[in-house]
């Protein structure tokens, strides 16, 4: 053998298998897939018998707490239990006048239906009550007692199809309140269904792959049955409105499918590099399955800020929404790592025919790599442009109104607005808005005349009824009607007169209560607003505590914070241009403008907090695991970016999809969180991931990874308790290490 033989190549350096509990967790789903898969199906299907069968009813009552329209409901409630039970609103409107024969048979058969149907009370006939008419005699009005038990049991559909039924012959019947809001209201439909079909195609697309395209898809909607049901269960303990279902639904489909997309994505990514099943699902879940959990619980923290508001039923969507995401979770690093062991290399199955790539004559950088680049050459120009344009963006949430929707905001074609509609024209916008007056009193004589009769004379005032005595004589009650509709700024306006000039200054009127659902709603929006900064603050800190020790960067988490903010102000801003200045609203299926609903910016807020970190926690862990292998924090930027660029993308359109799609249905209140959090979104996928993120970045330089107590930050290479000194880093930071 000659001396001069070639030495045999160094031996490979071993594979570095990952170990950790959620390692371990995931080698253990995937070997026991098949228990595991059981498992969840018999856990889903029995907590869904439990849920959907004995769940807890949804409450809708946001009244409470200390404001003066929750005191004057306390009176009402207790001394005057008549008035416990819900009632609709007949309003009638006849061309020839009430009077004609034809018009006065009609009317009077709608009116006998009304009466004999087994969930009304006594229906008083316009024709016994001149005060229910007009003086014109063309429109009259009727209230419509509804009985408490029967009502609970029974639809008031039926009722509101033959009012809209019987109309013709120059009669038009509309009826209103809010039981015949929600019966015209339909459930969302198809929504969901357009939204999870989009998403398919986008995953189709995005993988190229059936099997991989239907991973996602089934991890999410098995997490959004158990989630739902469990929401139903936890009601009996945290009641929430009616809303939370289709919040939970939203949220639960676009971050349940996004999680198992960053998952799958990092599973196919392994498989190309050669690891067997085993291992690639053991490293997707180390790593990507890693920054799932992180981002779910900043998700989840950032909705238990709802409970700093104070709010009964917003604490219980909190928790709702916190028990969808929380399911979601667990099936990302359970359910998955299972599915993932039963297609293993099949994963990539009935593709997608693609044209073969054409040859390439060099080496060419990914787009985003390229586009990264840019904004690196240009680091303050990016900046300054893209933080400008989020401002304007911004802008528009300075004239930001809250208010809860009523009859003038829904469609045209619903009955309740056509009720409306004819009350307005007969009696005043102000019908549909009436301020309730209630107040203790010592004794029946007790005269509240002076009060009446100051309240009457207040500027903004149609009318006001006498007032009544309960039947303990120990309250009295009386109604006021506003010339200014429900969603009108003048309203609220009166409401803080009567309160702090008027009733002080009548005598026996500084016990009188302002009370009604109108006041209710402009107390509530008040309280909102004044308790909204609170909230935001507890999530933002709440959120750096994760984020520093996801990233181990203080520099960073402020970053993130600073642009989560300006990505959610931005959706505030738009929110506002175009539902309550009317820019596109009719477009995008709002029928006329009004005010933001007053719990949607504070849903919206820990949402999309939470769910702009999770992009930031995927991109940055990312950059992360770069810069850990090179030091070099350009280049880690670059290749982070480009590595995620295209599943961040697929994601944010998985979710834009999603949340569009509320634009179909017939809640203008879910209509308006849906809009936020697509516009949201986007702005967080482009403007801030794409551009604010390198460029800022680029101009912290080293300073990115500053963390207490720590000069520079490790990395491969450097030894534990080794720190370059300046002559090292003059090539190798300071040069490369922007």
């Amino acid at each position: 053998m000659s001396d001069h033989s070639v030495p045999p190549p160094p031996p490979s350096p071993p594979v570095r298998r990952p170990d950790g509990a959620l390692a371990a967790l995931a080698r253990l789903c995937h070997r026991r897939r098949r228990l595991v898969l059981l498992a969840w199906l018999v856990g889903v299907v029995a907590v869904a018998f439990a849920g959907f069968g004995f769940g807890a009813a949804p409450d809708n009552d946001f009244s409470g707490g200390d404001s003066g329209s929750a005191k004057a409901q306390t009176l009402i409630e207790k001394h005057f239990p008549e008035r416990r039970g819900d009632t609709l609103t007949l309003a009638i409107k006849a061309t020839g006048g009430i009077d004609d024969p034809a018009a006065r048979r009609r009317i009077e058969k709608v009116i006998a239906e009304l009466d004999a149907s087994p969930v009304t009370g006594p229906v008083t006939s316009p024709y016994q009550d001149g005060s229910l008419v007009t003086r014109d005699r063309r429109i009259a009005r009727t209230t419509i007692p509804l009985t408490e038990e029967a009502a609970k049991k029974t639809d008031v559909k039926p009722l509101v199809d033959a009012v809209k039924g019987a109309s013709g012959d120059g009669v038009t019947l509309g009826l209103g309140g809010e039981r015949a809001e929600k019966a015209e209201t339909p459930p969302q439909g198809p929504a969901e269904g357009v939204g999870l079909l989009t998403a398919a195609v986008i995953l189709f697309i995005s993988f190229g792959s059936l099997v991989a395209m239907g991973l996602p898809i089934a991890t999410a909607l098995t997490a959004i049955l158990g989630g739902l049901a469990l929401i139903k269960l936890v009601g009996h303990l945290v009641p929430a409105p009616d809303f939370t279902m289709l919040v939970a639904v939203l949220v639960g489909l676009g971050i349940g499918i996004d999680y198992a997309l960053f998952i799958v994505t990092r599973y196919r990514e392994a498989l190309r590099d050669g690891d067997d099943p085993e291992n690639a699902t053991v490293k997707a879940i180390a790593t990507a399955g890693h920054a799932v959990l992180f981002a779910g619980t900043t998700v989840v923290i950032a909705l238990l800020g709802l409970v700093v508001m104070g709010q009964r039923l917003m604490t219980g969507v909190a928790v709702a929404a916190s028990v969808t995401v929380l399911v979601t979770m667990i099936a990302a690093v359970t359910l998955l790592p299972a599915l993932l062991g039963v297609t293993g290399r099949r994963i990539d199955s009935l593709r997608l025919p693609r044209r073969a790539p054409r040859p390439r004559t060099g080496e060419r950088r990914p787009p985003a790599e390229r586009w990264a680049a840019v904004v690196q050459r240009r680091p303050l120009v990016a900046a300054v442009l893209a933080g400008t344009g989020l401002l304007v963006l911004a802008a528009p949430v300075l004239s930001m109104r809250l208010s809860l929707p009523d009859a003038s905001v829904q469609p045209r074609d619903r009955s309740s607005h056509t009720s409306y509609t004819i009350l307005s024209e007969g009696f005043g916008p102000g019908y549909g808005a009436p301020l309730i007056f209630a107040t203790r009193i010592g004794s029946a004589d007790a005269d509240l005349r002076p009060v009446v009769d100051a309240v009457g004379r207040t500027e903004g005032i149609a009318s006001v009824t006498p007032p009544q005595v309960s039947r303990d004589g120990r309250a009295v009650t009386f109604m006021a009607f506003p010339k200014s509709g429900a969603q009108d700024e003048a309203t609220a306006d009166l409401v803080h007169r009567l309160r702090d000039d008027v009733l002080p200054g009548a005598p026996g009127g500084g016990g009188v209560q302002v009370g009604g659902p109108n006041a209710g709603a402009i107390d509530f929006a008040e309280d909102v607003g004044s308790r909204l900064p609170l909230m935001i603050g507890v999530v933002v800190a709440l959120s750096l505590v994760l984020l520093v020790a996801l990233v181990r960067s203080v520099t960073i988490a402020l970053q993130a914070a600073v642009m989560n903010l300006l990505s959610i102000g931005a959706a505030y801003g738009v929110l506002v241009a175009v539902v309550q200045w009317g820019w596109l609203g009719s477009a995008l299926g709002f029928p006329t403008t009004m005010p933001i609903t007053t719990w949607v910016p504070m849903m919206m807020f820990p949402l999309l907090f939470g769910l702009s970190m999770d992009y930031e926690v995927f991109l940055i862990s990312r950059v992360r695991e770069e810069y850990v292998r090179t030091g070099d924090t350009r280049t880690a930027v670059t290749r982070g970016l480009a590595s995620t660029a295209k599943v961040i993308t697929a994601a944010a359109a998985i979710m834009i999809a999603v949340f569009s799609t509320s634009l179909l249905g017939p809640d203008v209140s879910v209509k308006q969180i849906g809009l936020g959090m697509a516009v949201a979104v986007l702005v967080d996928a482009t403007i801030v991931r794409m551009i604010l993120v390198p460029a800022v970045m680029e101009l912290c330089g080293r300073a990115n990874w500053w963390m207490p107590g720590r000069r520079t930050p490790a990395y491969a290479g450097e030894t534990p308790r080794q720190e370059a000194g300046p002559q090292e880093t003059s090539g190798r930071m300071w040069a490369g290490r922007r």
